[in-house]
């Protein structure tokens, strides 16, 4: 009997110092910092993951939110306005007036930004670290997620929602009418005008759904056009917002764009060029107000476009 209570003792004493290894095993993975590389080439280290966030880049501030941090979120920048509740927020400027007082008063563990905003290197000086990531391409956009999940603390969850995102756009590009596979797009961004070329994401989006771009990627991502290369390029279908395909037309020569003129054009809503504009979490709803545009517009002659 005193043998068997032994043997007890020791197999439980075994097993409890089993237990107290595997917590201090744990604990100390708990502990690890958080590291990661910014699209600076900045490494950055964080003892814990950033409970008070500031975004400077509506993008950032979208992916923080279905990463399901958005309360973490203490302020933002003017143009960020999805989901509903980062409306409340204080908000701290754009790109060229950002309020750094405002950002400073807030006292953030991190400042998510574009790599062009202008308090980078003010906010650096102060100690507050400064994680920069932009997205122009579709791969910047996956790694921007993946990121911020390492940042957050969920390192598996910016890939479980980039495959979401991913499979949105699949089952989109399933419903593109036939007619317009191969149609060369004309995706206008600005009026200047600036458009989004085939290496762009916004690009690389349209190549996803089965069309093809007027602007060729060697122009870079989003380049400055010359309004005569449009008219020479004479694309299949004009997108861009509602509101700058109103006066397109009455721009001079642009008449003579045959989209134009036989209407296969998409003037998106502010909603959906928010969608398309932005290399965020709604790339998904992007290509779907594509589809949905594509379905409503007018046949042209008996099959597909020019």
């Amino acid at each position: 009997m005193m043998r068997r209570r032994g043997l007890f003792w020791s197999g439980g004493v075994a097993l409890a110092l089993l237990f107290l290894t595997l917590g201090l095993v744990a604990h100390a993975r708990a502990a690890e910092p958080i590291r990661i590389t910014d699209d600076r080439g900045r490494a950055q280290s964080f003892a814990v993951s950033p409970r008070r966030i500031v975004s400077l880049l509506p993008p950032l501030t979208e992916f923080v939110c279905v990463l399901d941090a958005c309360g973490r979120l203490v302020g933002a920048d003017r143009y960020s306005n999805w989901p509903a509740a980062v409306t409340s927020l204080p908000k701290l400027g754009g790109l060229d007036d950002v309020a750094f007082e405002a950002i400073v008063a807030l006292h953030p563990d991190v400042v998510l930004a574009g790599t062009s905003s202008r308090v980078i290197d003010r906010l650096e000086e102060l100690g507050i670290p400064v994680v920069a990531l932009e997205a122009k391409t579709f791969a910047d956009a996956h790694r921007m997620l993946t990121l911020l999940g390492v940042l957050l603390g969920t390192p598996n969850s910016g890939e479980r929602v980039w495959q979401s995102i991913d499979s949105q756009i699949k089952v989109a590009a399933g419903r593109l009418p036939s007619r317009y596979r191969g149609a060369r797009v004309y995706f206008e961004i600005s009026e200047a005008p600036y458009a989004a070329s085939a290496s762009s994401f916004i690009g690389e989006l349209l190549t996803r759904m089965g069309l093809a771009n007027a602007v060729p990627a060697e122009l870079g991502p989003f380049p400055h056009l010359n309004p005569e290369y449009v008219l020479r390029a004479q694309p299949d279908i004009v997108m861009t917002s509602a509101r700058e395909l109103t006066g397109m037309a009455g721009r001079p020569g642009w008449a003579a764009l045959t989209a134009l003129r036989t209407g296969q054009t998409c003037g998106f809503s502010e909603t959906e060029t928010d969608t398309l504009m932005r290399s965020g979490p709604r790339l998904g709803e992007a290509a779907n107000a594509i589809i949905a545009c594509l379905q409503s517009l007018p046949l042209v002659g008996q099959g597909a476009p020019r």
